[in-house]
């Protein structure tokens, strides 16, 4: 049925109508897609930042914890280190102080009797008498007689004493052969063999000098000015010549204390560094080691050796201990390793120092149990 002139109109409107809005669909579809295209774009863009700050932070706690751990080491160093040069040494043996006296005098001496402890019986003992001038009897005047003695000691202490030894050896001639020849031998009474020819030290001497030096720790200037005090002028070189031409007397002591000690069972070393001056082909900077042997705690006849070197190489305690095949007891040290056919044993000082010191060095008590 033909349509009408307005229908057709219509429809054409409705269709221009239709075509336009699906153009504007279209480009809504197109910018949907550009947007759609951008969004994804841009979540790509921020998954690969999402990505990078991932790996970021992960680096910042990396470096935190790292921080942390050097804080937590610098603040155990920095407690160690005030432990050290401000606290107390414990593994040192307490020495006399200045009030040393006033600390002591009114403790108890170490013994179990009561009152004062008795002399030892085998000092010299110097008996003072003392008597009355007049022993009268003040009740009847007749004269006393000695019922007794009361007595009391007191210890005397006396200085160095300096004496001199003459040798006097006498000589002999012949009253035949003067006589009898033209000439006479005069013969003279030998003396006994000195421990340095030509020395004006004696035997007493050198001990004296030696173990004041070597045992009570008295260096050779002081031992100058108490020899000095008591009449007796002499140089430290001269004392120090007599140490040195000692030293050589005792070589064949030492080296049966040495035999003694490697015929132990136990056996302790240890080393520590030592400047030595003047030293020939060496600075006086330079690091030189007294290296230290001794027996075990509970041997019947204990024996202590010094053995000076110049380094701290395994080759000097190999040397010394050649021939040894007991216990040595030492601190961790990697020169011990390389000793043969000995078996090493570890220093509970040393291990409850490492122990100690990271107590010391701990930032904050953690509420456990101290052993």
């Amino acid at each position: 049925m033909p349509q009408s002139s307005d229908e057709l109109a219509q429809l054409q409107a409705m269709l221009t109508r239709l075509q336009q809005e699906n153009q504007a669909l279209a480009a809504d579809k197109a910018l949907l897609a550009a947007d759609k295209k951008s969004l994804t774009s841009d979540k790509k863009s921020l998954t690969a930042d999402n990505l990078t700050l991932e790996s970021e932070l992960k680096i910042i706690c990396a470096e935190n914890i790292t921080l942390k751990d050097k804080l937590e080491l610098a603040l155990a160093q920095l407690n160690l280190n005030r432990a050290k040069r401000f606290g107390v040494q414990t593994e040192k043996a307490a020495k006399g102080t200045f009030n040393e006296a006033e600390q002591h005098a009114s403790a108890s001496p170490a013994h179990h009797k009561k009152g004062r402890q008795a002399l030892p019986e085998e000092l010299t003992r110097e008996v003072t008498t003392y008597v009355m001038d007049e022993p009268i009897c003040n009740d009847c005047g007749h004269e006393l007689h000695t019922c007794g003695f009361e007595d009391s000691e007191q210890v005397k202490i006396v200085p160095a004493r300096i004496s001199v030894i003459k040798h006097r050896c006498t000589k002999y001639a012949c009253r035949h052969c003067e006589n009898t020849t033209t000439s006479s031998k005069i013969i003279s009474a030998s003396k006994p063999k000195q421990p340095i020819p030509g020395s004006i030290a004696s035997p007493e001497a050198l001990a004296a000098v030696v173990t004041s030096k070597y045992c009570d720790a008295l260096p050779l200037n002081r031992q100058t000015d108490i020899l000095k005090r008591v009449g007796f002028d002499i140089s430290r070189s001269t004392l120090a010549n007599w140490c040195i031409k000692a030293s050589a007397l005792v070589e064949p002591i030492i080296d049966l204390y040495q035999q003694h000690l490697l015929r132990g069972n136990v056996a302790c070393a240890d080393e520590t560094t030592v400047q030595v001056l003047d030293e020939p082909d060496r600075k006086a900077q330079q690091k030189s080691y007294m290296w230290v042997y001794r027996s075990g705690q509970f041997a019947q006849h204990p024996v202590v050796i010094y053995d000076y070197q110049p380094g701290r190489g395994h080759e000097y305690p190999k040397a010394f201990l050649a021939g040894y095949t007991g216990y040595l007891q030492c601190d961790g040290y990697r020169a011990y390793g390389c000793l043969e056919n000995i078996t090493l044993s570890g220093c509970w000082a040393h291990a409850r120092r490492k122990f100690n010191e990271a107590l010391i060095a701990q930032p904050k008590k953690t509420g456990k149990a101290n052993v």
